[in-house]
């Protein structure tokens, strides 16, 4: 199962009733389970190995964590008010967004830029696999919404494009 496959089927059980699916594939699991509210814990293992990586905070660190978000939420629908016209790049997953990748290198994408379907706009970094994130939209950016190193939820918001 390919990375774009998996993306494909949290949307979907985000967008249905379902609490959690399964699947097992040669040597993989996939485990997706959902909450009351829309938020998804992804949870891969081989199967060769007991041992489970999960990205669910403990309950104390949860509990210190939602003030930030809310935050973020905030400042996320104050960037979206203005867009009109604008279409966004959302993140497809939960983890930690980098515009370049390395420090010493350039960001892939800033204010200004060019971007086209298939061109690598940011890194998202999750479980220790970097995975790069492409734009679905052609445009230029006009706002990157998101500092670089910082944590990011599943379909939030990091950049505003000008078709």
């Amino acid at each position: 199962m390919d990375f774009k496959q998996i993306q494909e089927l949290i949307k979907m059980i985000n967008k249905s009733n379902i609490g959690e699916v399964s699947i097992e594939e040669k040597g993989f699991k996939l485990t997706i389970k959902q909450k009351e509210e829309p938020v998804q814990q992804l949870i891969a293992a081989p199967m060769q190995t007991h041992s489970v990586a999960t990205m669910a905070a403990p309950p104390v660190a949860a509990a210190a964590a939602q003030a930030p978000v809310a935050a973020a939420e905030k400042a996320t629908k104050a960037a979206e008010a203005p867009a009109g016209n604008f279409v966004t790049i959302k993140s497809p997953m939960i983890g930690t967004f980098y515009r370049s990748a390395s420090p010493d290198k350039p960001a892939f994408a800033g204010v200004g830029d060019e971007v086209a379907p298939g061109k690598v706009v940011c890194i998202i970094e999750a479980m220790k696999l970097f995975n790069e994130i492409e734009s679905e939209v052609s445009g230029k950016i006009i706002k990157v919404l998101v500092e670089d190193a910082s944590p990011v939820e599943y379909d939030q918001p990091l950049f505003l494009v000008e078709p």
